[in-house]
């Protein structure tokens, strides 16, 4: 399978190509193209993961030649595939899930008139995602970034006819571009130290580049984080990431889940031994992994959109793989595994957001919802998983993957200095927030009184809550198995983390252990979450909750507002620039233009003065003459003399 693996890109970006240019022709078969497609990778990425597994742990990296790209001189780039543990962790979560969510789709979008367009968009986005995570080098990562980006950018403005979700489209992709910025900078500086672009030539001499100019490596470091916070939704460009739930549901499960959000942790990851090499790049990852994630789980406390709080958790989470990320090699493995658990439990947990939109007739609001578990039992149930995993309660995923992290926060700087204590509380506060917002969406949802009727009433919305059709409850159940045992299955005995070994520490590990004993980590963290999970219980499960979102304090009214980041972005980028741009046209204008035009205008005067000099008449060409002869006698005459 590793032979053919180029045909898990080849197969999804051939049946969107067809799905675009067949048309109307494909609308009765166009979305069975598109889920078949997306399975058939994963068919090959399984084939090609089992081929790998026979490998022994240092031959677990394997190059494949696709074709000689770039030629210029005696810089030669190919484009070619990189087959190792990171690339194929990321194929399966990718094609797997992925899968699930076209399954999901047939039965969604329905009654949508476009559902092949919105297939094909599904493969495009597969496809990109597939090239940016099998790539061998950056420029071919590049590609699919872009291709991840464009993706984006087409399913959150799907339905462009309403101008807020068209809005909400340009917004992340304008945001993506100044993650481009990043990329393409940390390019040129690779280019200009390496001399190429491929992983071979970056990390063989990074160490070396390390010691030599480690300026230069804090540089490439940097760009290569700034590119990662911008298609991960970091601090501080995260503001795309709540507008991006214009999109249709699946859409925002493919993102937050399986593909684009996770591609700026890939980038930290695949690039580690850059930033071992440049350890004040790497100190900035934990920081802005850290800011994210408490920026994050505040967010998601005040939100009524049930959307718009996975949302926030997504970024909540990406959070912490993040600033697992920034911990270096230890934390290396642990970022990834997180990203894997996360991408089970939060695919799972949008697809019951769209389960129970579905049955509510496309309402987002909590406050209409409640007691939901009584009519809706397959969703209740398979959401709760992802809710237990998501809160890190074992033996669900997420205790196996977000409480190593924490295990490791606390070891930060080989448990000297400020970093444990700092990057331990805040991962220790982050899971009791979390326990607390995803407590609260999952209360108010499921539990409490009823805030919907079926019958006439003026004081309660009139919906008629069902449970949704097979095709979108098989995926929630396989999504929730995985919620429950993944974690399990990976973590015990680090099988996860010594499969990753060949890629993210190929020298060996030497792991230092935490400032507090790691038992007393877990129990504290327990602690911390039945805390959170319990007052959320108290306030919007055991109490009523008003339909109508009381007033609040000054935190819950920032929060509501994403803590202000739209109005800091106006007012620190986009209003100096409009400062800025009305500035240089009114230069142009007045002064570049008007300068020439003026000088042109004086050219014209002078032109029309000298014309009426040319009358035609004899005696005017003779007084003209005399005057001009007596002008050069006097001027004779004066040097004469």
């Amino acid at each position: 399978m590793i032979d053919i693996s180029w045909l898990l890109i080849a197969i999804p970006l051939v049946s969107a190509a067809i799905l675009l240019l067949a048309g109307r022709r494909s609308d009765s078969w166009g979305h069975w193209l598109g889920t078949i497609a997306s399975g058939a990778s994963f068919v090959i990425g399984a084939g090609a993961l089992f081929a790998i597994m026979g490998k022994p742990a240092g031959e677990r990296i394997v190059d494949r030649h696709l074709f000689d790209w770039i030629k210029a001189g005696d810089f030669s780039l190919e484009a070619g595939l990189r087959i190792d543990t990171l690339s194929l962790t990321f194929v399966i979560l990718v094609t797997f899930v992925g899968t699930l969510i076209h399954i999901y789709s047939v039965a969604y979008m329905e009654s949508d008139k476009d559902r092949r367009r919105f297939f094909a968009y599904l493969n495009l986005f597969i496809a990109s995602m597939l090239i940016l995570v099998l790539a061998n080098s950056y420029l071919l990562l590049f590609v699919g970034w872009e291709g991840v980006g464009l993706a984006s950018y087409l399913l959150i403005g799907f339905w462009n006819h309403n101008p807020e979700y068209a809005v909400a489209a340009k917004k992340a992709f304008i945001m993506n571009r100044v993650a481009d910025v990043g990329m393409i900078l940390a390019l040129g500086a690779m280019f200009a130290t390496f001399g190429g672009v491929d992983f071979a030539t970056v990390h063989g001499g990074a160490g070396a580049m390390g010691q030599a100019n480690e300026g230069m490596m804090t540089f490439i470091g940097l760009m290569l984080l700034l590119a990662a916070c911008g298609k991960s939704a970091q601090f501080p460009l995260q503001a795309w990431l709540g507008d991006a739930m214009a999109g249709p549901t699946p859409v925002s499960a493919l993102i937050h889940a399986a593909t684009m959000v996770t591609a700026g942790v890939y980038l930290i990851v695949r690039s580690g031994v850059v930033f071992t090499a440049a350890p004040t790049a790497l100190l900035v990852v934990a920081i802005v992994g850290a800011i994210t994630l408490l920026f994050g789980a505040i967010v998601g406390c005040a939100k009524d959109d049930i959307k718009k709080v996975l949302a926030a958790s997504t970024m909540s989470q990406i959070g912490y793989m993040m600033l697992a990320a920034g911990l270096g090699p230890i934390g290396y493995a642990f970022a990834i595994f997180h990203l894997l658990t996360h991408g089970f439990f939060k695919a799972g947990m949008f697809l019951g957001a769209g389960s129970v939109m579905h049955g509510m007739n496309d309402d987002v609001n909590m406050r209409n919802y409640g007691a939901l578990n009584k009519v809706m039992k397959i969703t209740w149930i398979t959401f709760g998983f992802g809710w237990l995993a998501i809160l890190g309660i074992p033996p669900f995923s997420g205790f196996w993957s977000k409480d190593k992290i924490i295990e490791a926060a606390f070891a930060a700087n080989d448990g000297i200095g400020w970093q444990p204590w700092v990057f331990g509380i805040v991962t220790l506060v982050g899971a009791g927030i979390t326990a607390f917002y995803m407590s609260r969406l999952f209360f108010m949802t499921f539990h409490g009184k009823a805030r919907w009727t079926n019958n006439d009433s003026k004081h309660l919305v009139k919906r008629n809550p069902h449970e949704s059709p097979a095709l979108m409850v098989w995926p929630m159940i396989i999504l929730a198995v995985g919620s429950a045992f993944l974690g399990l299955v990976l973590g015990l005995g680090n099988v996860f983390t010594n499969w990753l070994a060949p890629v993210t520490h190929p020298d060996g590990l030497q792991e230092h252990a935490p400032v507090l004993p790691v038992p007393v980590l877990i129990a504290l963290t327990l602690i911390v979450v039945l805390l959170g999970a319990g007052l959320a219980w108290r306030q919007y499960g055991a109490n009523q909750v008003p339909t109508t979102a009381p007033t609040g304090s000054a935190l819950t009214r920032a929060a509501r507002r994403d803590l202000y980041q739209d109005e800091v972005n106006e007012a620190l980028f986009m209003e100096p620039g409009q400062h800025l741009t009305r500035t240089l046209v009114f230069a142009d204008k007045k002064a570049v233009d008007g300068g020439f035009m003026g000088l042109g205008r004086l050219a014209g005067s002078l032109g029309i003065g000298l014309q009426k000099l040319q009358n035609g008449y004899v005696r005017s060409y003779a007084t003209l003459m005399l005057a001009g002869l007596v002008i050069l006698l006097i001027v004779v005459f004066a040097i004469w003399n």
